[in-house]
């Protein structure tokens, strides 16, 4: 099923809002990604020669079934040009630059999702080099899983097929190219790429 939107949230864990020295938003923040940038189920990320610093953001990514229901989950990156995103954030432009390029969301194979309820408490992390960089549980969220969907649904054009991508956990920093990131979702599945 092909994806046409990728509904990322943002500022969903206090902690990262802290690192990022942001502010802690009353309703859900959700930025759009565009769907060509998503790569599943690849084992590189190959980057676009462009970009300057690009940093790792490990998300739970969400799928819409044809009914509008979520059926399947994955761990994804939620790759951003940082020095774009700030550029932008200062002069009060759209992220687009910073969070729509080529490879931008990397997504791992997808699994079954029956209830949300069983997605409350899984502990995501990420590595690069081995050494971990992002550990979290989604039961830390601000907006629980429940009300991200319920949101988007209600104010967002969805598409069979559309990503949610949750938000991100602390630690987010940067990539360079020949790094492996491994990204896992305890008990569910573990994916690696390496950065071209």
């Amino acid at each position: 099923m092909l994806i046409r939107n990728i509904w990322a949230v943002g500022r969903n864990y206090s902690e990262h809002i802290q690192e990022l020295n942001s502010e802690i938003p009353v309703r859900p923040l959700v930025f759009l990604k565009a769907g060509s940038c998503a790569s599943v189920n690849s084992t590189e990320i190959i980057l676009p020669h462009w970009v300057d610093e690009v940093h790792h953001e490990v998300e739970l990514a969400l799928k819409f079934s044809a009914f509008y229901h979520i059926i399947e989950g994955a761990v994804a990156l939620d790759l951003t040009e940082r020095k774009q995103q700030t550029i932008a954030k200062d002069q009060g432009l759209p992220w687009t630059l910073a969070k729509s390029f080529t490879n931008a969301c990397a997504v791992s194979s997808f699994f079954s999702v029956k209830h949300l309820d069983d997605l409350k408490n899984l502990e995501l992390k990420l590595s690069v080099n081995d050494e971990v960089r992002q550990q979290g549980n989604t039961s830390q969220m601000i907006f629980p899983l429940e009300d991200l969907v319920e949101y988007i649904k209600l104010h967002f054009p969805v598409c069979p097929g559309d990503l949610i991508l949750t938000g991100t956990p602390k630690g987010v920093g940067p990539i360079e190219r020949g790094d492996v990131i491994r990204a896992e979702i305890s008990g569910q599945l573990t994916h690696q790429w390496t950065v071209k």
